[in-house]
């Protein structure tokens, strides 16, 4: 039965009632027993038992039309100590499955909840390759085992680590723990645990005709941006199978956006893409705005806007310099650090700091525009665009450069999607899918840009695609430039931060509430919500939960480059020692955007 006909019969066997993912589901599957939960951010949210999720998963991946073929995000939430639970089916825990439909632009979230005597599920691994990641990580943070996966291990916590960080009765600062030591009986415990051993992860110490080389490579900063390292399994020079480790970089950005105020929040999050800025800040406000029901002054939009695409040009002007450098060209990297120089002064004029300006506001930006900021942003979007086609004769045009990074490191677009890559890395596959277009957020609606893609998915691709998207990013702060409307930067909402403060000192009515909203925070109503922006390398989204206090129940970070990674040992395969560096580096990922 083709997609036409298969829809058009569930909506006659379903006339007069609204359509829903629910109808598709039981029209396949009538034992599936799905029980909505509406949430405030309209994506399609269903529990259902345990017992049915790989039923369930397997139906909306390869039996829907234009199935669910990407898991976007997995993790889990501790309920156990929460008053809020807006759902009759929680118990102690629950696992969410955020999964998505690229074809129908479409998103669904199905949720499992677990009883602390009973921590165990189906592993979805088979299905989705990238759960792979996400459920080590759901065992790593909450003690959750997931039956069949092939190795359920710690992945940002040290292998020695004693206890579960994310449950809610494991420490979250270090004055709640005994001080740190390290004797010498202990650190060779420690030294013996991070001892690789290929037999743990299934791969074989010789082929038929010779015996395979582990090759260490790392955890080293210099062509992996961040702490990291790869384990590489070699036959000769060639790269047969690597194991990625990861978790160098992890401080417990989740746990400690479950002690920090709604507002005191704000400056972790430039920290998380610490080369994405405010960009960090964009989906962690609006994500508390429909939490508050707070409604962003126009003006505040269009400078949200124009400050995230300067960050944009300020994260793909170092990923250009270092990609060059990695497979080679030192000169460029002089250069582009000359252009981020000039965008990074403009942005400390507006903001008073630089790379993490913590800028954006629930409600909108900490402060207005200063005087003469335009003059400051038309001499840059005049200047950029010269110093890009000079570029495009030292960089993308260099033969030695497309030698190393033509044909080298591709993947297709399904192989993409299967891992959850989005952004640049899915876009230079040829799949145009851009969330600011697929999903204007933010104000982008009123805005015309390109998408621009690649054909091959290899690395000079992902290096070309960045290259254009800050040719559009200029496009878009010309816009922004031109028509930037007047009026407030800041709703005058009471949730926001901080409140004005204009009339604190005529009375005490306004002096007492500003003074508990600065140094308490808002109380935001209980809620849950996930909002998405195409960051810098790909889609970053923060899945939030109040429990109707003044600090975040749940925070959930999902970043791109957690996604990304897990791909290397796909695209790694075949390769050399040296593709696999310009591989890292067309990638562009940050480590604390993996490890958080």
């Amino acid at each position: 039965m083709n997609q036409a006909n298969h829809l058009k019969d569930i909506r006659d066997w379903h006339p007069g009632q609204d359509f829903n993912l629910a109808d598709e589901i039981t029209h396949i599957n009538a034992e599936l027993a799905l029980s909505q939960q509406k949430l405030s951010d309209h994506i399609e949210t269903y529990w259902l038992a345990k017992s049915q999720l790989l039923t369930l998963m397997q139906l909306l991946k390869h039996q829907l039309p234009n199935g669910f073929d990407m898991c976007f995000d997995l993790f889990a939430v501790d309920e156990r100590v929460r008053d809020q639970k807006l759902a009759e089916q929680c118990k102690d825990f629950t696992l969410v499955y955020h999964l998505r439909s690229m074809s129908r632009n479409q998103d669904i979230r199905i949720k499992v909840a677990l009883a602390e005597t009973d921590k165990t599920v189906d592993s979805i691994c088979g299905i989705w390759a990238n759960a792979n990641w996400y459920e080590r990580e759901a065992w790593d943070m909450f003690g959750i085992r997931f039956n069949s996966h092939p190795h359920l291990a710690r992945i940002l916590m040290p292998p020695t680590w004693v206890g579960h960080p994310l449950l809610k009765d494991h420490p979250a600062r270090a004055t709640e723990m005994d001080p740190f030591t390290l004797s010498d009986k202990q650190q060779e415990i420690e030294q013996q645990a991070l001892k690789f051993r290929p037999e743990d992860w299934g791969m074989k110490r010789q082929s038929k005709d010779a015996d395979f080389t582990f090759l260490n490579l790392g955890p080293n900063h210099p062509s992996v941006h961040g702490a990291f390292r790869i384990v590489l399994q070699m036959e000769g020079e060639e790269i047969i199978d690597c194991v990625p480790d990861i978790g160098y970089h992890h401080r417990g950005a989740e746990k400690m956006g479950e002690r920090q105020s709604w507002h005191s929040y704000i400056p972790y999050t430039d920290r998380i893409d610490y080369l994405g800025g405010v960009m960090n800040n964009f989906p962690y406000v609006m994500a508390v705005e429909q939490l508050a029901g707070i409604e962003v002054p126009e003006r505040a939009r269009v400078i949200r806007i124009m400050m995230a695409e300067i960050f944009r040009i300020l994260s793909h002007l170092l990923f250009y310099g270092t990609f060059a450098q990695d497979v080679g060209a030192l000169s460029p990297i002089f250069y582009m650090f000359i252009d981020r120089e000039k965008l990074f002064a403009i942005v400390e004029a507006f903001t008073g700091a630089r790379m993490h300006p913590s800028y954006f506001r629930i409600g909108g930006v900490a402060m207005d525009l200063p005087k003469g900021w335009d003059t400051l942003v038309r001499e840059y979007v005049n200047y950029l665009p010269k110093r890009l086609d000079e570029y495009e004769k030292m960089v993308m045009q260099n033969r030695l450069l497309k030698a190393r990074t033509v044909d080298v490191g591709a993947y297709t677009s399904k192989e993409a999607i299967e891992y959850g890559v989005t952004g640049p890395g899915l876009r230079a596959t040829g799949y145009s899918w851009d969330l600011r277009k697929q999903r204007p957020y933010g104000g982008y609606e009123q805005f015309e840009f390109e998408v621009p893609v690649g054909h091959k998915g290899d690395c000079y691709d992902r290096c070309r695609v960045r290259v254009e998207e800050m040719r559009q990013s200029i496009r878009i702060i010309e816009q922004c430039l031109n028509n930037m409307p007047e009026g407030p930067y800041k709703a005058e909402h009471p949730q926001t931060t901080p409140p004005d403060k204009r009339y604190t000192m005529e009375d005490i009515d306004t002096l007492i509430p500003h003074f508990v909203n600065v140094s308490w925070g808002p109380v935001i109503p209980p809620g849950e919500v996930s909002v998405s922006v195409e960051a810098t390398k790909g889609i970053m989204a923060y899945h939030l939960i109040s429990d109707g206090s003044t600090v975040s129940y749940r925070t959930r970070i999902r970043t791109p480059s957690f996604a990304h990674l897990q791909m290397l040992p796909l695209i790694s395969r075949g390769q050399m020692v040296a593709d696999l560096i310009a591989t890292l580096g067309s990638i562009d990922y940050v480590m604390a955007d993996v490890d958080r």
